[in-house]
């Protein structure tokens, strides 16, 4: 098994720890040696996992105390995938991060009154399905697609298409866990997408930049209880 594949395999089996142990935010994980003791790996292959969980928002190391859990993954997100896809699926976040924000930039700069058009279509779409009881991953799918679309440059579909199967189940798992809490936090996520299109609008560059990095901060840390 490569090094890549064994530090996913570390990240999933310490979401498994801070579920199964039902380790709650602020409690500190064990030690790397004794997690490399307890996994069988080297405390390298430890520590590339602890720095991608912390990445990923689910734990955080404090100067010379060791690692803590930051925020607990959904019970939920489990009914759209293995912990053992986390890595490879919360991750994504890392690439759209790179991929989206720029998209929205460029689109705010570069679009053209029929992208705009299509761009507002997929919003309204977007707002129908989120304020309905149906699923709205399908339409929240289209929107960020729409947006890649108006940057005029083809690449930017193509390297958001490749992500297509790690942000679909993201975009279940969100909407899902979004219903099951106040419906506020539906609006929340409804407002963050308005924002976005709102900047696009509005030929504001930097603020669909921000909009959309807040939106996608804001969606990694809803899929979080």
């Amino acid at each position: 098994m490569s090094q890549a594949r064994l530090s996913d395999h570390v990240y999933a089996q310490i979401v498994d720890i801070i579920k199964s142990d039902d380790l709650e935010v602020g409690a500190r994980l064990p030690a790397e040696a004794r997690l490399a003791e307890m996994f069988g790996v080297s405390r390298a292959i430890v520590r590339e996992a602890l720095m991608r969980l912390a990445s990923d928002g689910i734990t955080e190391a404090r100067r010379g105390a060791g690692s803590f859990v930051k925020s607990r993954p959904s019970d939920r997100l489990s009914m759209f995938m293995p912990s053992t896809e986390l890595p490879t699926t919360l991750g994504s976040y890392e690439v759209r991060f790179v991929l989206e924000t720029e998209a929205a930039r460029l689109a705010a700069t570069r679009r053209t009154v029929q992208e705009m058009a299509y761009v507002e279509e997929g919003m309204e779409m977007l707002r129908a399905a989120l304020l309905s009881s149906e699923p709205a991953h399908v339409e929240d799918m289209e929107l960020h697609r729409r947006i890649a679309e108006a940057t005029g440059n083809p690449a930017f579909l193509i390297a958001f298409d490749a992500l297509h199967g790690d942000v679909d189940k993201i975009m279940r798992a969100g909407v899902d866990i979004s219903r099951s809490r106040p419906p506020d936090v539906i609006a929340t996520m409804l407002r963050e997408h308005e924002q976005i299109v709102a900047a696009i609008r509005a030929q504001d560059p930097e603020g669909a930049a921000l909009a959309m990095r807040w939106h996608l901060w804001e969606g990694r840390r809803r899929l979080m209880p």
